[in-house]
This record gives structure tokens, sequence and C-alpha cells, in this order.
């Protein structure tokens, strides 16, 4: 019996898997889909399935880059939102796990509690893909393995591996930086989080480097990431802004880095505080590319849990 393919924190995927995920997502770029696209080779590889997407967290680029993907494959992407499951009202996560997995063929969900989307996989029979909880961001850290692969492709190993570069995550120790250090070691990146005391990641979870001084953490670093300093539900966002005040993105930051570093950005950005005007909209970033891959890495990961495309299990 085939053993269900679930996408909860990315640690999911081998080396090997990752790295196939990121060549098929590189193909599917590739393939022309999507806007200006004059003669786009459209997959269509999830042709005839549903693909289920709860979200119950605000969104703009995983609904969009999720939604417009599933169509790009040639599948149906099912939007549910909060106040339209009964979930909203009291029906539990083992029943709606069980009626989506008679109706859908993977679901994807954007929640707060890790607990919530463990069950969910748990309980039902199909595939589940994190679009973001407190924990962890593995569709974001894809997205952003693809980009630093396209910035430096003669940095890359054999395999296509990023052993050779090193990413320092600056600001808050939060699910994104979570899933850099563990996806990101996956594929053989460096990565350094710089973080203020209270605000660092958990050094049992992790095998980053781990520091607080800004100068000191990004020596060398060929990639610097930031991110909000105050995340939907965080209350305490003067005491956050105060803490974080002095782990800023701007040039400076990147000119105490290794020449030609490049900026990257998860998104929304809150230009002034965790990253400068000069830097997000500036030329040494690659932050909008970023955002656009978010789609094309989505892609390849719903391949992926559905063993469709190239990794079917015939193939």
């Amino acid at each position: 019996m085939t053993t269900t393919r679930h996408l909860l924190t990315g640690t999911e995927l081998s080396r090997d898997d990752l790295l196939a995920v990121l060549r098929r997502a590189h193909e599917l770029k590739a393939a022309g889909v999507g806007p200006g696209a004059t003669a786009p080779s459209h997959p269509a590889s999830l042709a005839g399935l549903s693909v289920g997407l709860i979200f119950q967290k605000p969104s703009t680029r995983t609904r969009i880059s999720m939604e417009v993907g599933v169509h790009e494959l040639g599948a149906h992407p099912l939007l549910l939102r909060p106040d339209e499951m009964q979930l909203s009202r009291g029906e539990s996560v083992k029943d709606t796990a069980r009626i989506l997995s008679r109706h859908v063929h993977a679901v994807g969900i954007r929640t707060n509690k890790d607990s919530l989307l463990e069950e969910l996989a748990a309980e039902g029979t199909i595939p589940v893909v994190n679009l973001l909880t407190d924990g962890h961001h593995p569709c974001q850290v894809v997205a952003d393995l693809l980009t630093l692969q396209e910035a430096f492709p003669e940095r890359l190993s054999d395999d296509g591996g990023l052993d050779d570069l090193h990413l320092a995550y600056v600001g808050d120790g939060n699910n994104v930086a979570r899933s850099i250090a563990l996806v990101g070691a996956i594929a053989g990146l460096r990565v350094t989080v710089v973080a203020p005391d209270g605000y660092q990641l958990d050094p049992a979870e992790t095998t980053a480097t781990l520091s607080d001084d800004p100068r000191t953490g990004v020596a060398g670093a060929d990639c610097l990431y930031a991110d909000v300093w105050v995340s939907m539900g965080d209350t305490d966002s003067d005491e956050r802004r105060a803490a974080l005040r002095a782990y800023g993105l701007d040039d400076a930051l990147l000119d105490a880095a290794a020449p030609g570093a490049i900026a990257l950005h998860c998104l929304p950005a809150h230009p002034g505080e965790e990253i400068s005007a000069e830097v997000l909209y500036g030329d040494r970033q690659r932050i909008w590319d970023q955002a656009e891959n978010r789609r094309h890495a989505q892609k390849a990961l719903l391949e992926w849990v559905l063993r469709a495309g190239p990794f079917s299990d015939a193939a």
C-alpha cells in the first residue's frame, strides 16, 4: 500500500526529493505558463483532480500562487474560507478530514496551530500541504531555494545543491526562519539566523549558526533575508519593534555581507522597519522573483505529494 505523502514541515523531503522538486519547478517556470506567455506549454499533470485550499488566515501571495498554480496544472482549486466551513462552528478536524478525503485529492491549509495541520493529515487519507502555520512555512522556503539557484547558478553542486552558498536571516526567529534552517539544510545551504535574545530560534531545534550581532552574523553571506517584525497575531508590536530596531536590512548591512550579496524578503514588507525602501525596490534584491517563484515551487510540490508528472510511481 502506498503511503500518503504530506508536506507539513518540509523535512519530509530527502535531499534527492528536494532537488528533484527544484528541478521540476525550473521546468514548470520555463514552460511559459502565466502572465505574458505567448505560447504556453501547459503541463496539465493534475488534469481531472481537485485541490482544497483552506485559508484561516489572510493571504496574498499564497492564495494567488496556489489558486493560479493549481489551475495551471489542470486541476480545480476549491477555495475554502473559515466562515464557509463547519470547522468555524465546532465541527471536528477529524470529521473535516474525512469529508475532504471523499471529495478532493489533496488539501493545502494556512492556519495557526501546527497541531490542526497534523490532525488533518493523521485523520484523512489525502496529502496535506502546509501553506503556513505558526511553526513552519515550507512552501515559502522551497521558493527561496529556487530563487537562490537562479541567482547563483555557477555556485551549485553537480546535483543542484546549494552547499557553496550562505544565507543569513536577520530579524525575528519565526516560522520562516525555522523553515529556512530546516529545509535549507536539506539542500546543503549554510544558514545563519541573526536575532536578539528572546527572538532567536531554540538551539535544540536547528543546526543553523545562531548570532545576535548583525554585522558579524552576515559576514560572508551570499544572501540576506528579512521578514516582518510584527506578524499576524503578535500583540507585543511596540516591544518587538524596539528589540529588533538594530536588525533592519539596508544597503549598509548588504555591504557587510559577501560581494554581490542579494536580499530576499518573503513579504509583506514594511519599508523603514525590517527592510529599507532602497533595498526592497533596488537592484540588489531578488524579492519579486522570489514572490513569483512561490507558484512554480508549489506546483512542483503538489506534483510531488500527488505523485504526478515526473514523480509518478510509474515513472
